[in-house]
């Protein structure tokens, strides 16, 4: 997990994902569409990726996208998605100085 949390804290926003999955280029496209330039790790492109892809599942992320906001793991689509609906990412991303409007 040592390499995952290194990498998770890179920027104030850092997604793991796969350049064919459909729900980490939504995750990817809203995150833009707010102005965040996150780190993104496409994991099927880079050497290490599948080892990364194990250490996040085995530290509670499952599934990709794998979406990082100031270091700390916020989780996949799902979790992303309920904190946008609840009003709560964009304060979440203003804290993590990913945002300054």
């Amino acid at each position: 997990m040592e390499r995952v949390t290194k990498l998770a804290s890179e920027r104030p926003v850092v997604i793991f994902s796969k350049s064919t999955c459909c729900m980490c280029h939504t995750i990817k496209t809203l995150f833009c569409d707010f102005g965040v330039n996150p780190a993104v790790h496409e994991l099927d492109e880079m050497p290490g990726g599948r080892e990364i892809e194990q250490e996040l599942s085995r530290g509670g992320c499952p599934t990709l996208p794998a979406v990082f906001i100031g270091g700390e793991i916020v989780g996949g689509a799902n979790e992303v998605m309920s904190l946008h609906l609840s009003r709560s990412l964009i304060p979440m991303l203003k804290h993590a100085g990913a945002l300054w409007v």
